[in-house]
């Protein structure tokens, strides 16, 4: 069953940040693992981690040497003994039992000191294989929020998650392997080799030899063979963790519509499929691990019928042939690690290649080399023959122009679909357009920096999602260094600090998931502190108090027209009485301007304005009567600020 649903820098290939280890492309992966995997074993610049790598190793060594003596001590011993069982009691008396005594105490002391060696290894080298688990853990993190707003819109969030869970612990697997697995069972089958060759018949070693081939080429033909099975649990475990994870994130609308029947029988489809997957990968492994014993078992059987047959003809002493069997037993536990550490580099490869891949996507708005911050002097902001299509079949603006002199304020309204919000997502440049100029005081901003530019425009989105926090650390998140003052009164122009205070744990207050706590309005008072806390020199508000009651919404309006006095300030509106006393109103329809001017003057030239503006009269005028008929409230006149969204 799949675990707990948990969660760039530089690409693969062409490197990162300063000091980040580079990354490889997917295509052939498996060859190109291990060289991508090297900066992270001898990080750069960090002289104490390699340090500990370097001491690693030493230990590593040390450590193999000591175990290739503890037979050989066994073997001395054992002799030892036998010839000390052939004096008979006047041994005692001689004194000759000190030197089996010393040869097990010497067996006994190197089993202790490789152990011991062994501990040191890995505690020396725990900071390095987590360092390396934090670099490419935050690699990855940096990577997902440099991606452009399309590969967001289209991500599975529970699928990432998991990629980027399963792709750090891969990278720490696969260190440990490759340093304390692979290279010490190499050194230690080359130290018994040569022993066995040098102290006794070359027809042990050859036995060995044969025995590793075989072993190696059993264990890499079925490993493959199982790898589709692996492959297939993890596509189907990602399934379910993202099914999961989206289904509780819309959570009230499961509710609404009662389909939590429905949500579960899609979860369980991904869970039955991962389960035939893990069925199927666990009796593959069964049978692998039987395979590899019966290999051992026929090599051990073989050396040990060797071994006799040269005890029998007296080339070989009782101690030879216990430490011929001694090293079989020794070595088949690297063996064994063998082939369970092969498998585990084919299954730290796969749990790699979703993130590696993930890393691979390359950045659609990314900073020219060198790009300059933006220096904001007024803050006029100028679009100018701005043409942009999400699909290239279905154009959305088509030649839009017009300019927010500094310290104005200019509204953009019109229809669904209009493209008024693609406007503020361009200004952000979560996207490129496709021709024309987008300009802040004269500079075009591809060629300013993404950070400097979002640092100097505050946005209050209609949609408003919270972090999962205490109110003051939404709040705080708009100018993270600011005192607990400055956050009190960004929630007062708000209109939100009486509310918080009121509440059991004030700014403690958490929000819930993508604040599901609050209401509507109450999230979007919050989004307001937040932008206000930031200070921007430009100022975006897209239907910033749709979700208010009309006393809030003056009072907020009257905040937000204090906060934002003197600064260049553009407004996506759909409730066209927000935008009454705007300097200038543009009319967006079908991505074009279709009129411009004041409030006023649209309203005289009878046009699209005056037309939306009629519609929204008469559908406020309706909703008046119908609250009037229900006795609720006194009827207002019909030139009232009309509230329904065109």
């Amino acid at each position: 069953m799949p675990r707990g649903m948990g969660m760039g820098g530089g690409r693969f290939g062409g490197g990162g940040r300063s000091g980040e280890p580079p990354v490889m492309p997917v295509t052939g992966f498996e060859g190109r693992a291990v060289r991508a995997l090297i900066p992270y074993l001898w990080p750069k610049g960090q002289l104490e981690l390699r340090l500990r790598v370097v001491a690693a190793i030493v230990l590593l060594l040390a450590a193999k040497v000591v175990s290739v003596y503890v037979p050989l001590a066994y073997k001395y011993a054992v002799d030892a003994l036998t010839a000390l069982a052939k004096q008979g009691p006047e041994a005692v008396a001689l004194g000759i039992v000190a030197v089996p005594v010393a040869l097990i105490l010497a067996y006994g002391t190197l089993r202790v000191g490789g152990m011991t060696m062994a501990e040191l290894r890995d505690l020396i080298f725990a900071k390095v294989a987590q360092r390396s688990m934090r670099r490419v853990a935050l690699q990855a993190f940096r990577h997902l929020h440099a991606l452009s707003l399309r590969f967001h819109l289209d991500r599975q969030t529970g699928g990432l998650s998991r990629a980027i869970e399963r792709g750090t612990n891969g990278i720490d697997q696969l260190l440990r392997i490759l340093l304390f697995n692979i290279l010490p069972t190499l050194v230690e089958l080359a130290l018994v080799i040569g022993i066995l060759w040098v102290m006794y018949s070359g027809w042990f070693s050859v036995v060995i030899v044969a025995l590793i081939v075989t072993y190696v080429a059993f264990t890499v033909m079925m490993t493959e063979w199982r790898r589709q099975f692996r492959r297939e649990m993890n596509r189907t475990e990602q399934e379910a963790s993202t099914r999961a994870v989206d289904s509780l994130l819309n959570y009230e609308t499961v509710k609404y519509f009662g389909n939590e029947e429905h949500e579960a029988e899609r979860y369980d489809d991904a869970l039955r499929r991962y389960e035939h997957a893990a069925i199927k990968s666990k009796t593959t492994l069964s049978l692998l691990n039987i395979g590899q014993g019966v290999l051992i078992a026929c090599g051990l059987t073989t050396m040990m019928v060797m071994a006799g047959y040269g005890v029998a003809a007296g080339t070989m002493t009782i101690g030879d042939f216990v430490a011929v069997n001694a090293y079989l037993i020794q070595l088949s536990i690297p063996l064994n690690w063998l082939g369970v550490v092969y498998r585990e580099v084919i299954q730290s490869l796969i749990d790699m290649e979703s993130m590696f891949a993930l890393l691979e996507v390359a950045q659609e708005v990314a900073d020219k080399p060198g790009a300059p911050a933006l220096a904001v002097r007024g803050g006029t902001v100028r679009f100018d023959n701005v043409h942009f299509s999400y699909d290239p079949r279905r154009p959305i603006l088509k030649g839009v122009s017009f300019e927010v002199p500094a310290g104005s304020t200019v509204a953009i309204v019109g229809p669904t679909g209009a493209g008024k919000s693609t406007i503020s997502r361009l200004l952000f440049r979560f996207y490129d357009i496709d021709e024309g100029r987008i300009t802040i005081d004269g500079q075009d901003i591809r060629d300013v920096s993404q950070s400097s530019l979002r640092a100097a425009i505050g946005i209050v989105p209609q949609d408003t999602v919270l972090f999962n926090d205490s109110i003051f650390y939404n709040i705080n998140f708009g100018r993270p260094q600011s005192t607990n003052d400055e956050v009190d009164e960004a929630a007062r122009l708000a209109q939100i600090s009486d509310f918080v205070r009121a509440l059991p744990d004030g700014y403690n207050t958490v929000v819930g998931e993508r604040g599901l706590k609050l209401s509507g309005g109450e999230k979007q008072r919050v989004a307001i502190a937040r932008t206000v806390l930031k200070r921007p020199r430009i100022f975006l508000f897209d239907e910033a108090t749709s979700s208010l009651d009309t006393h809030t919404e003056k009072e907020i309006q009257r905040s937000l027209r204090e906060v934002s006095a003197n600064r260049t300030t553009l407004v996506i509106a759909h409730r066209l009485s927000t935008v009454v006393d705007a300097d200038q109103i543009i009319v967006l329809d079908d991505g074009k301007v279709v009129e411009r001017g004041r409030h006023t003057d649209l309203l005289s030239q009878g046009g699209r304005y005056a037309a939306m503006w009629r519609r929204q009269l008469e559908s406020s005028a309706k909703a008046q009567l119908a609250l009037d008929g229900q006795g609720t409230q006194q009827r207002a006149p019909v030139a009232s600020a009309p509230a329904a969204a065109e």
